[in-house]
């Protein structure tokens, strides 16, 4: 028997960030992993409780596999768990570390660590939510993100409070900086409407599966057709550097404040009923019906706006100049922090042969030789004691940071 962390072949050397100073205090404290996790093949069995999880599969010739399988201890009988999220890309390998009992941190041997650091959720409030509604055991992929990201921003209202056109003012002062989600429908493609680009169109039967799943922030019916928000869409904005904007009512609001989606939620209101009634009428686009159905509509939003707990803030549109400033303020977009948002370009790698150790949520992966095959030992500490968000979308929060620096210092930790 031997553990997965210990690898033969030479890969390339790791470069990161130095490390803070009180992140390296009491790196002799770090353990070795040796019970955590076991290897056989290009598999990874992991023990929690009672439970082992195994993760990944024989290489058949043509390609590897990262299949889970759970085997019980008390009743000695294996079990498929349901699969939701993305599963990752199979590598030449992988180490699986034991974070907080709840997930499994995989990390893929010789690839780019924005692809190759993933989560694999076990008890995750995600993960518990889904066991109950599914009655099935159930684990999660999430793919693991350095930095936190830009927050989406969640802007909700009732109808003709103005919240398109402060939208609108948004994109056209800071084009490079806010994004729009592609949303998913069941209806068919209208004359010049490019799937991805309008709209993912997809089947019925597929997204109801994937809202079911839990891969949907928001969804609704409408006409006979399915409309909805996927957490991959908006993730994939996040993921190009951009501040997602999600223009939702209330009920979606509340659909994607309940998931695991960070966002900053932001609630645009008329300074009265009145107002807005009479906003809707000089609009001269709906029937005295539809206007009396929008101002209902918007009573209930109204209400419903200020529960406790579901809004980050309450703006008021009595001026459209004055309220989008404060729109601005709130967003942070007077100074300068917001481009700090900005993920890093720099493609480090995991090394192909490297060793693990663990203190807390911290892990020391040591080993690797550079490009031209020198004894060029390369050392990095991944902490994982800030992870935000998870299953079905991105991981965010991993921060990484070079030690070779204190090389020699290293040297005891034990090759596995």
């Amino acid at each position: 028997m031997f553990d997965e962390n210990r690898f033969e072949e030479k890969g390339h050397p790791f470069m990161g960030e130095e490390a803070p100073e009180n992140l390296l205090e009491g790196l002799d404290k770090f353990s070795p992993l040796q019970s955590d996790s076991e290897s056989q093949g290009y598999q990874t069995a992991t023990t929690i409780g009672d439970k082992i999880y195994v993760i990944g599969g024989s290489d058949d010739g043509a390609k590897l596999s990262m299949n889970v399988k759970v085997f019980n201890k008390l009743t000695r009988i294996w079990s498929i768990p349901t699969v939701l999220g993305t599963k990752p890309v199979p590598s030449k390998g992988h180490s699986a570390v034991l974070l907080n009992n709840d997930r499994i941190l995989i990390l893929m041997r010789d690839s780019p660590l924005n692809d190759g650091t993933w989560f694999l959720e076990v008890s995750t409030p995600f993960v518990k939510e889904k066991n109950k509604i599914l009655g099935t055991e159930v684990v999660a992929w999430s793919k693991g993100v350095r930095g936190d990201g830009p927050k989406p921003i969640v802007i909700s209202g009732p109808s003709g409070v103005g919240k398109g056109t402060l939208i609108s003012k948004l994109m056209k002062e800071f084009p490079s900086t806010f994004g729009f989600s592609v949303s998913h429908t069941t209806r068919a493609p209208r004359e010049k409407e490019v799937d991805g680009v309008h709209y993912h169109f997809t089947e019925r039967s597929k997204m109801e599966k994937e809202i079911k799943d839990g891969k949907f922030l928001e969804s609704a019916s409408v006409h006979g057709n399915l409309y909805g928000t996927s957490i991959e869409a908006v993730e994939a904005v996040t993921d190009a550097g951009k501040r997602c904007i999600l223009d939702i009512d209330v009920q979606g609001a509340r659909s994607v404040r309940a998931s695991s989606l960070e966002a900053i939620f932001i609630f645009i209101c008329p300074p009265s009923l009145e107002e807005l009634e009479k906003r809707l009428r000089e609009r001269g686009t709906e029937t005295e019906e539809q206007v009396q159905k929008r101002l209902r509509n918007a009573k209930a939003e109204l209400d419903q706006g200020k529960s406790p707990g579901l809004f980050d803030h309450i703006l008021v549109n009595d001026d459209l100049e004055t309220c989008y400033k404060n729109l601005k303020q709130t967003l942070g977009l007077d100074e300068t922090a917001d481009a700090s948002h900005q993920p890093s370009m720099k493609n480090y790698q995991i090394p192909l042969c490297h060793s693990i150790s663990k203190k807390d949520k911290k892990i020391l992966i040591h080993g690797g030789s550079n490009e031209l095959g020198a004894a060029t030992p390369t050392s990095f500490l991944l902490d994982a004691s800030s992870l935000k968000g998870g299953a079905p979308g991105r991981t965010r929060g991993p921060k990484i940071y070079a030690i070779d620096s204190l090389i020699d210092s290293l040297n005891w930790i034990e090759q596995l």
